[in-house]
């Protein structure tokens, strides 16, 4: 079984989880939900943005929905902000893009959670290594994350 910092500290507080290894690459977000057994809105994406120089935030979102960046910029009293590059997204999860997760960061990140995770009983996300997910159920996403803000964007 491949360990990972994301399975690390799940294992850490006791959250329940499956880890699922794909056959292959992934090419879309569809596929991956396919493989998994799951629909697109189960699949949730990890993105980080970069709020000032040396500042950055995680969102989680539920499969193909959208963040709305005005709503994001109004909920942080920013009037500009933009998504991490891939360095900046190494350097700041240790992971590299398609396996970010909230969890097993380098250091504490402020995470905001969208509404739209929350309508799924089973979600899955990154586990720090590509071509595997974890597997687990929205309320354990919940209770690892401890006090997260959830928000409509």
């Amino acid at each position: 079984m491949i360990e990972t910092p994301v399975t690390q500290e799940l294992d850490q507080k006791q959250i329940p989880y499956t880890l699922f290894t794909h056959t292959g690459p992934i090419h879309s977000l569809e596929q991956a939900a396919a493989e998994r057994n799951q629909q697109p809105e189960q699949v949730v994406r990890s993105l980080l943005f970069r709020l000032a120089q040396d500042e950055f935030l995680m969102v989680l979102v539920a499969g193909p929905q959208q963040i709305d960046w005005k709503q994001l910029r109004r909920l942080l009293g920013l009037s500009r902000l933009t998504m991490a590059s891939p360095d900046e997204l190494r350097r700041v999860t240790g992971y590299e893009m398609g396996a970010v997760a909230p969890f097993g960061l380098p250091a504490p990140l402020r995470i905001l959670v969208d509404q739209s995770v929350l309508n799924q009983a089973e979600i899955s996300l990154g586990s720090g290594v590509r071509g595997t997910a974890v597997l687990l159920k929205t309320a354990d996403l919940i209770s690892a994350l401890g006090d997260v803000e959830v928000v409509n964007l």
